[in-house]
């Protein structure tokens, strides 16, 4: 019976520690930008409406469009990066707030888009680590200086026209 207990515990630590390592190399910063990056900045946004919602958002350049990034990890959440049509090389995450925002609403809308739930990364207030996929494999590197510009309050409908 106690070379089963010690076969027992024997195995758990290293499926255990197996399964550590095996996190800590996926998750692992390069140390080489993949592309050449252009400007990175965030810009806050709170909804004219009450309920309409509000969140930040962030706008990370390219200068190849043979890179596609993958995912951001910005202040304690994750998002998809998504490109415009006109844009391809202008990635941008988007990351609701619970200001201002049913709670229905918000319930709804975060589901697929942000995670906050064992974040993976130590960062800075103005940092993120950005994903992207190179030779089949998941990357990632770290963004320094994310600049904030200021908070866009959106408007509650269009000004009529003045003709």
């Amino acid at each position: 019976m106690k070379l089963i207990r010690k076969t027992f515990r024997f195995l758990s630590l290293a499926i255990i520690s197996v399964s550590f390592a095996q996190c800590a190399s996926t998750m692992k910063l390069e140390k080489k930008a993949p592309t050449t990056f252009g400007e990175a900045y965030c810009k806050s946004w709170v909804a004219g409406v009450k309920g309409g919602g509000s969140g930040t958002n962030i706008f990370i350049e390219t200068k190849s469009d043979d890179l596609v990034l993958d995912s951001v990890y910005f202040r304690g959440k994750t998002s998809k990066l998504i490109t415009k049509p006109a844009n391809k090389q202008l990635f941008i995450g988007r990351f609701l707030s619970t200001s201002n925002t049913e709670k229905f609403n918000f319930e709804e809308n975060t589901k697929d888009k942000s995670v906050s739930e064992s974040f993976p990364f130590e960062l800075e207030n103005n940092e993120c680590v950005i994903s992207y996929i190179k030779d089949g494999k998941t990357r990632y590197y770290k963004l320094g200086n994310i600049i904030e510009r200021q908070t866009d309050a959106l408007p509650m409908s269009t000004p009529p026209n003045k003709n």
